[in-house]
């Protein structure tokens, strides 16, 4: 299915909604102040200007607006699938996660479907690549995501991540199962709906995620595209990645709450002083519970207590 969208002055979109008036049609999506439906194009138009013609005909409708302001897109990536073109229009299921850097906190890993006609719309609401958004930002964006779009989102709590990291898996081998888990979810969901293709944020080589899980019972495997910077190539997995970011707050808000302190985000050396300071206040099986036992930061921050003789 084409795709085109222009960005217009509000004298041009007044022309467009008299030329397609008489194939007007309802929508109460937000954002969108008219659209209509012709045998094979879908025009809708929003609020901001941009104008987009959706399906077969849309090269020959847009055409008669002018090719000037038309969007294009082309997607580079550091690694990962050839990818098909005009994929940014496709209906796709997207899936990534995050806090796996973060000594505190858990690991989240959200999948989200965005079909071809939510695309647009999802713009609109604002996404786009996580690193370009603060987490007060995401905090106010993903309730609306999550009650627009099918989605999954899974919170590995620091007591189960210790123990199934202890027991020999790998943060790698974690992550690949919850990507799988994650995408059976929101499949299970959508019914008979099926996406175009998956894409998963790549973390790992094909070869070695289908190795991570292997032994699960079922495996998708179907359209299933791997890239880098999967957050750039398709506003599912961007979407995703706010959700699963809102995930992590939830769940480091609540850590913040039981532990009378504001834990902090990622590995540094600040996150080494909260952590021998909540050592000290609350004791060893405490901090456990809280954290990535296994990253250095854990003897980083005891070699400070007994530095310091709290």
């Amino acid at each position: 299915m084409s795709n085109t969208v222009l960005l217009m002055k509000s004298n041009e979109m007044e022309k467009v909604k008299a030329h397609y008036i008489k194939f007007k049609v309802e929508r109460s999506a937000p954002g969108v102040i008219f659209a209509a439906k012709l045998a094979d194009t879908a025009i809708t138009m929003y609020k901001s200007g941009k104008v987009m013609f959706q399906g077969n005909g849309a090269e020959r409708e847009s055409s008669l607006w002018g090719t000037s302001s038309t969007k294009t897109t082309s997607t580079s990536v550091a690694k990962g699938d050839i990818l098909p073109p005009n994929f940014s229009t496709l209906s796709v299921l997207g899936s990534d996660e995050t806090g796996t850097g973060d000594y505190f906190g858990p690991i989240t890993v959200a999948a989200c479907f965005v079909s071809s006609e939510q695309v647009e719309l999802v713009k609109e609401l604002g996404v786009k690549d996580s690193k370009m958004l603060t987490d007060d930002v995401m905090r106010k964006m993903a309730p609306d995501l999550m009650a627009t779009l099918t989605h999954s989102v899974l919170v590995l709590k620091n007591e189960k991540y210790n123990d199934i990291q202890s027991r020999g898996s790998s943060q790698g081998k974690i992550k690949a199962l919850m990507h799988n888990q994650a995408l059976k979810h929101v499949l299970t969901k959508m019914g008979a709906e099926k996406p175009a293709y998956i894409l998963i944020d790549q973390f790992a080589e094909r070869g070695i995620y289908y190795n991570h899980i292997k032994t699960e019972k079922e495996i998708i495997r179907e359209n299933v595209l791997f890239s880098t910077k999967a957050e750039q190539i398709h506003v599912s997995v961007a979407a995703a990645s706010i959700i699963a970011r809102y995930a992590f707050l939830i769940e480091m808000d609540r850590l913040t709450e039981i532990a009378g302190t504001t834990i902090p985000k990622g590995a540094s050396a600040k996150v080494d002083e909260i952590a021998a300071k909540i050592y000290v206040k609350h004791g060893e099986e405490f901090l456990k519970s809280i954290t990535k036992w296994h990253f250095a930061n854990t003897q980083k921050a005891i070699k400070l207590v007994n530095k310091r003789r709290f």
